[in-house]
């Protein structure tokens, strides 16, 4: 079997490749690049596995005038860069000492020694420059299935890094197959190694829970997290009965997937800071759970915040309290936004400061209340 595609075919990745293979190392495209190629899935990051070590890939990239960044150089990881495209190359590895969060690494020649440190089957997949594909450890029934399972025992795999827990759920989401469900076996070892999360940072954490709830419909894996425990363990106070029907209302609105608005279905944002989370995205999770409850109409929420935002809102409290939403509410926000309150400070000379201030939100309250229907000569006769 061979891969192809515009990223294998560029000019810029077969130089990368023969910058190694010219020397006489190898270059194995490896990991979501290879994943995604034979699943159709567009490929973004391209990993490159060599027996190089680091030196000699340093050594190669000068020769071919091609820029090296020591990115993780202690662990075999260089960045060559390509008529801008950026390639990350690491030298083939074993594991020699794990804490659950770091590892110590030994340099290797043995292509099957660096496919079995890997986490999932699907993943340790490997591909030559010319794309004939490798499978060192049979993984290639578990992508043709979509099925996510742990290489080897999924207890040392997760030991020897408990995000794996995370990124389980977090690949299932996006590659799994819903009809086959969950790896049973992987899914016993999560729920047995949940204690082992709490020694990731908080960030780590924060990105693989992003990163699951932009899949397309997580909702499987969402449950899965709750029956293990791990759903409760990185979202306090979580409770995913709402995000179904987020989904479906995200879907019927034409929305794309969003991962804030679905954390803020499952959970308060006080769960925004344990993520470590942005302030943009601290601040909009706050914002869609304060709405929620303070029942706004659809135009003033388009008022408030824009009609995009708005519906956001909308939807969001339409799943929470399980109820319909009308698709003529689109209308509404838009409505919302577009308004333009008609009164300015000079109308309300000569009054000033505090005074000012005020009053103009008290005529603006029955502009919104009147549904912006109120004139201007309404509001100040």
């Amino acid at each position: 079997m061979k891969l192809s595609g515009a990223w294998i075919d560029a000019t810029a990745t077969q130089s990368v490749c023969a910058m190694l293979t010219s020397n006489g190392y190898q270059a194995l495209f490896v990991g979501g690049c290879v994943r995604n190629a034979l699943l159709n899935v567009p490929v973004s990051d391209i990993d490159i596995a060599t027996d190089a070590e680091p030196e000699a890939i340093l050594k190669c990239a000068e020769q071919a005038n091609l820029k090296a960044i020591p990115t993780g150089i202690d662990h075999g990881t260089i960045t060559v860069v390509s008529d801008g495209i950026a390639h990350e190359l690491t030298t083939f590895r074993s594991d020699t000492e794990t804490d659950g969060r770091h590892a110590k690494v030994r340099f290797s020649k043995d292509v099957i020694e660096d496919a079995a440190r890997r986490d999932f089957t699907m993943n340790a997949i490997y591909a030559q420059a010319d794309g004939t594909v490798i499978d060192p450890l049979g993984g290639m029934p578990d992508l043709k299935n979509r099925l996510l399972r742990f290489i080897g025992d999924p207890h040392a795999r997760i030991r020897e890094d408990y995000l794996r827990s995370l990124r389980f759920f977090r690949f299932t989401a996006w590659y799994g197959d819903p009809a086959l469900g969950i790896d049973a076996d992987g899914l016993a070892a999560v729920a047995e190694n949940i204690e082992g999360l709490a020694g990731l940072s908080r960030e780590r954490v924060g990105t693989e829970i992003k990163k699951l709830m932009a899949a397309k419909d997580p909702t499987q894996a969402v449950a899965a997290m709750r029956v293990s425990g791990v759903l409760g363990a990185v979202l306090d106070g979580s409770d995913d009965r709402a995000l179904g029907p987020l989904i479906h209302f995200e879907q019927m609105f034409d929305e794309k997937p969003d991962a804030i608005l679905r954390l803020a279905a499952i959970a308060g944002a006080e769960n925004a800071e344990n993520l470590r989370l942005s302030k943009a995205d601290k601040r909009r999770w706050m914002l869609l759970r304060d709405e929620v409850g303070d029942m706004k109409s659809a135009s003033h929420l388009g008022y408030a915040y824009g009609a995009h935002a708005a519906q956001d809102i909308l939807i969001l409290r339409a799943a929470l309290l399980e109820t319909p939403i009308d698709p003529s509410l689109v209308s509404e926000t838009l409505k919302g936004q577009n308004a333009v309150f008609p009164i300015k400070a000079k109308d309300l000379e000569p009054l000033t400061g505090r005074d000012l201030g005020v009053k103009l939100k008290e005529i603006e309250a029955r502009w919104i209340a009147s549904d912006f229907t109120l004139s201007r000569d309404d509001l100040l006769g």
